[in-house]
């Protein structure tokens, strides 16, 4: 048996070891979905004083945070609606059914990975559990494409990652950017009425699971700063400057992935950046979507204390950029 199956045989072990103590056992009723819906967008620590990035408290409140605002669904049992042929039609032709699956299959391995190698039982836990909601949303995609008869190509198996931390940082920073962009597309989706109310809703609480997960990130970025050295410190840095270097030169790209055959394909990495006038009727604007991005995500984060640190890259940048950009025309 290889390093490689083995290290994978571990990662099983590690995410089924502690995500089953969280876990219901049996399908849960509606009123238990009801009240996780609205538990995992509200908590707040009954822990007094500011929550120190690197402290004791912080890593146990970051920690407590991710395992009981958990959500137990079960993609088993979504709902999926009928939909009419221009709607249908519309969401087979989106091109990011295969990057989709794929992301959620290299993340959820990525961070189980990096979960392994963490010596800090709560953080190993909140990380295993992030692993396992990213294996659910990869269901919850599974089970929709094949729903609506959507075509996907066969998937290679994934390698395992020889760089740990490196694979956790590119998957966690990668989710901070896609999800601040992806709130706003979902929310045009919604505002333009081409998707069925109840495919908008059964898409929630993953929206809401994406929040959770670049909260926890967020948080681990800089709980892990305080962790390290002078010296562990700038290598740290370096090879966060180097990640980003490393997505900003992939969203200029085309993604070429492989199939379990061999055949190459490629995608667009940067579909939750353009991809507004798939979703909606009507043109929208760079200025609106980013400025919908910002509200949404701002919403998005609202219920949770305050004193957890939000991801800031992104927000400062659109913020940024909107200073530049004019005003859209009022007809």
């Amino acid at each position: 048996m290889s390093d490689s199956i083995s290290d994978t045989f571990a990662v099983e072990r590690l995410i089924q070891g502690f995500i089953a103590p969280v876990l219901p056992q049996g399908r849960p009723d509606q009123a238990s979905i009801d009240v996780a819906d609205h538990n995992a967008r509200q908590w707040t620590s009954n822990v007094a004083g500011p929550l120190m990035p690197g402290s004791d408290a912080h890593r146990r409140e970051m920690c407590r945070m991710f395992r009981e605002t958990f959500n137990p669904y079960r993609p088993s049992v979504l709902e999926w609606p009928s939909l009419e042929p221009d709607a249908l039609e519309r969401i087979v032709s989106l091109p990011i059914w295969d990057i989709a699956v794929q992301t959620e299959g290299r993340a959820r391995l990525n961070m189980a990975a990096y979960a392994a190698t963490v010596n800090e039982p709560d953080v190993r836990e909140a990380l295993a559990l992030n692993a396992w909601e990213e294996s659910r949303h990869k269901e919850v995609l599974a089970r929709m494409v094949a729903a609506y008869g959507i075509p996907l190509a066969s998937e290679a198996p994934y390698p395992y990652p020889q760089d740990t931390e490196w694979a956790y940082l590119v998957t966690g920073y990668s989710e901070c950017i896609d999800s601040f962009f992806a709130f706003g597309l979902f929310e045009v989706a919604q505002r333009s009425g081409l998707f069925p109310p109840e495919l908008i809703d059964t898409f929630e609480p993953v929206m809401q699971e994406e929040c959770r997960h670049i909260l926890l990130f967020a948080n681990w970025v800089a709980w892990q700063r305080a962790q390290l050295s002078w010296w562990q410190r700038i290598r740290f840095e370096l090879k966060v400057a180097a990640v980003w270097a490393f997505l900003g030169w992939e969203r200029m790209t085309l993604a070429r992935t492989l199939d379990a055959e061999g055949n190459e394909h490629r995608h667009d990495n940067n579909f939750t950046v353009n991809g507004a006038q798939a979703v909606s009727s009507v043109e929208v604007s760079v200025r609106e979507l980013m400025t919908l991005c910002l509200t949404e995500s701002e919403r998005r984060f609202a219920g949770y204390d305050h004193r957890l640190l939000r991801p800031e890259t992104m927000p400062k940048l659109v913020r940024f950029a909107l200073r530049f950009m004019r005003a859209d025309k009022k007809n």
